[in-house]
């Protein structure tokens, strides 16, 4: 392959090489935050080294079962993510196909999805209490009105020429939506659900730190308190592996699955 090409506008490089830029990105990073921390840029109080954030990682997963805490995330943001899933899934469709529904839903949905989720939170804990229907409403508020919407912009990028032919072979609604519009807009459900589940993992913070006693959020907190910068990091670092980790399973689903594209 021609180097060039992957610095040419829109151009294309192998695996191999996109594997080798990112994790150069990642060590040059490192190196910087390093650099950064050793030369007292930034105090270390503030910004520890590296190996002291991974140290204090291991001190609370070893010390404080700190791997509990990640079950717990891990479960509400699935639960939140997947309640998400099974109600804009369809709502997007609907959307998309009739204009009734999308004139009735589409403004409610884009005045919601503009209001500040962490303002919601005394009202959802008003209405839901402070018990763990509370903190999976602050993560369904701040991912299913995003989705909705994707969603239906997916089904609406179906090609119409696709629908009309359905119509003509005497295919029913369902199964136009079933066989035609499903499988059409799956690729790209697929990547929108992808970036939604990152955004529900950028909520857990919010919906962990509100009357909370357990959850990455509740120990970020917690350590903020006494100022122990290396376990909030460590917080924050568990936070963005789990969703890297997630990101790239997603990823390697949708290229095992739509090779075509």
């Amino acid at each position: 392959m021609n180097p060039g090409s992957i610095f040419a506008y829109r151009g294309t490089s192998s695996g191999r090489t996109d594997l080798i830029l990112g994790i150069g990105a990642f060590f040059a990073f490192i190196a910087v935050w390093t650099a950064i921390s050793e030369f007292g840029l930034v105090p270390q109080r503030f910004l520890p080294l590296p190996w002291t954030v991974v140290e204090a990682l291991w001190r609370m997963l070893v010390e404080r079962n700190f791997i509990e805490d990640i079950g717990i995330s891990i479960t509400r943001v699935w639960g939140a993510f997947l309640l998400s899933v099974v109600m804009a899934v369809p709502i997007g469709v609907w959307m998309s196909s009739y204009r009734a529904v999308s004139a009735v839903l589409e403004p409610v949905v884009d005045f919601i999805r503009y209001l500040p989720v962490p303002a919601l939170v005394p009202l959802l804990i008003i209405w839901f209490g402070i018990g763990e229907a509370s903190k999976v409403a602050v993560l369904f508020m701040g991912t299913f009105f995003q989705l909705v919407l994707l969603i239906a912009d997916d089904a609406k990028r179906v090609p119409r020429e696709f629908i009309e032919i359905g119509h003509t072979l005497g295919a029913k609604p369902r199964q136009i939506t079933r066989d035609i519009v499903l499988r059409s807009m799956m690729p790209s459900m697929i990547d929108n659900l992808r970036i939604t589940l990152g955004w529900c993992w950028t909520w857990i913070i919010v919906a962990e730190i509100v009357a909370a006693n357990s959850g990455i959020g509740h120990v970020i907190w917690s350590m903020r308190r006494f100022v122990k910068t290396p376990e909030v990091m460590a917080g924050i670092l568990t936070v963005g592996i789990i969703g890297l980790a997630t990101d790239q399973l997603v990823r390697l689903i949708h290229r095992r699955y739509f090779k075509y594209l």
